[in-house]
């Protein structure tokens, strides 16, 4: 994965601004050539440095606005397998391999606490996890960003 300089940073403000600039609208604003604009967008977009426009979709406006955490222990003789499995699983949006206690953290999605029940009891019957320990969330405080790490980026010229 490539590392965002400043110009990458600029060019993400600025598009994070007014998502449906033009090529040649950034290249303007940012007084750089057309070319180099695209030839910087298109590598951000091929080496992974871009998440999918799918991540920016909220999980409210799929009726999923119930949001958990659930640490997931899981047994090491099987932990390719029960991961591949847990994958599977559309509700996990999110999973990490942590220290501690539990060896992974998944965010999930539901509907309800009902639909929460559901999906944390198809986690358990999956096999290779031992058990898990959730979390709900109340309401979301502050959501992912990374805008203030970009500015800092376009900044640091």
């Amino acid at each position: 994965m490539h590392r965002i300089d400043a110009l990458d940073a600029e060019i993400l403000l600025t598009l994070d601004r007014d998502p449906q600039a033009t090529v040649l609208s950034l290249s303007r604003s940012l007084g750089v050539a057309r070319n180099t604009v695209h030839a910087r967008l298109r590598r951000l977009v091929n080496d992974g440095s871009l998440a999918p426009f799918s991540q920016r979709v909220r999980t409210e406006a799929l009726g999923l606005p119930l949001i958990a955490f659930i640490s997931i222990s899981i047994s090491q003789s099987a932990s390719d397998e029960a991961t591949a499995a847990l994958q599977a699983v559309p509700e996990i949006i999110e999973m990490h391999a942590t220290t501690g206690d539990a060896d992974l953290l998944a965010k999930v999605a539901a509907k309800d606490p009902a639909d929460l029940h559901r999906v944390t009891n198809a986690m358990l019957a999956i096999a290779g996890v031992v058990r898990t320990s959730t979390a709900m969330s109340l309401v979301e405080v502050m959501p992912t960003r990374t805008l203030p790490l970009l500015e800092a980026v376009a900044h640091s010229k």
